[in-house]
């Protein structure tokens, strides 16, 4: 297996998210891959109730630039649907993205759950690897470098 030339991660927020994407900016910037945050917007998003995608953009720029990569170098995308169908969407041409990242829980997880639907869910249909970030509280600071 070669090393992955485009990565995308799911981010919604949590905390999960957010140590996914500390692992897959590290792991981005180690191995020069393009690096493409993705937040699913669903129902409410569109019908306005909600307006999370600016300030989750915001938090996702911050935690990039704190794990020491530029945020010109990332590319942040809406995509419609659920979390899982919009990740697996984006490894089919023309994005082609082959890895995976995500937390091992959401937003809108149930306490006491090892995995979250959406980590389950890509672990079994994705035709790409998907790397599962544990939260960091489990793991602690250990992203690579």
């Amino acid at each position: 297996m070669s090393a992955p030339q485009s990565i995308i991660v799911g981010f919604d927020g949590s905390e999960d998210s957010k140590a996914a994407l500390r692992w897959a900016a590290r792991l981005s910037g180690a191995m020069g891959a393009r690096l493409r945050i993705v937040h699913a917007v669903g129902l409410l998003e569109h019908a306005g109730l909600s307006d999370h995608a600016v300030a989750r953009r915001e938090t996702a720029l911050q935690v990039v630039t704190d794990a020491g990569v530029r945020s010109a170098d990332v590319e942040w995308t809406v995509v419609d649907g659920d979390p899982c169908s919009a990740l697996l969407r984006m490894t089919i041409a023309p994005e082609s993205a082959d890895l995976i990242v995500v937390g091992s829980r959401g937003s809108d997880a149930h306490a006491g759950s090892l995995l979250g639907s959406t980590s389950l869910e890509l672990a079994r249909h994705a035709a790409v690897p998907v790397l599962i970030v544990p939260a960091e509280r489990q793991i602690g600071d250990t992203a690579p470098v």
